[in-house]
């Protein structure tokens, strides 16, 4: 048995909005807002991001985690590319910048901030690939360490980017 609905364009628009919100607030029912980030940890980085060769980008990321730092957190960022596990290309407690990004790498972060970015400058073509956040932090409860699951894949083109065409 179907229930068939004939309604102007407009409110179709809207019905399917709500239908696609509708798992999303089931989910918040009973979590009150900042559960995810009193249980849970993660790195938050886009999915994917494009560059124009030869000029720079920003990958964006974000910390979430449930620990109390301790009193000298010593909270590291470090990158790596191609894979999850893949060469570490920055480290920002000794200053590592892998030889391939050597003069083009800056990660516009300080402790004890929960967000950055790195920024790539004088984009190659063999910059795109994936890149992957990783967090070490000394806690209350020990160090911790953890990094984006999915990471950043960064798509290079070449030329001008679209909105400079307008």
């Amino acid at each position: 048995m179907a229930l068939l609905v004939s309604l102007p364009a407009g409110i179709l628009d809207m019905a399917w909005v709500l239908l696609l919100l509708l798992p999303a607030a089931c989910l918040q029912t009973g979590n009150p807002a900042g559960t995810y980030r009193e249980r849970y940890f993660a790195v938050i980085q886009p999915a994917y991001l494009s560059g124009v060769q030869g000029g720079s980008i920003e990958i964006p990321f974000s910390l979430y985690f449930p620990w109390e730092m301790a009193k000298d957190p010593q909270m590291r960022i470090l990158w790596r590319w191609k894979h999850f596990l893949g060469e570490l290309i920055y480290n920002s407690s000794s200053g590592f910048i892998h030889e391939h990004f050597k003069d083009r790498l800056i990660l516009n972060w300080t402790q004890p901030q929960t967000y950055g970015a790195l920024a790539i400058l004088d984009l190659k073509e063999e910059d795109q690939t994936v890149y992957f956040c990783q967090v070490h932090l000394n806690t209350k409860s020990g160090m911790q360490r953890w990094q984006s699951i999915g990471g950043t894949q960064l798509i290079i083109t070449h030329g001008e980017p679209p909105w400079l065409w307008l």
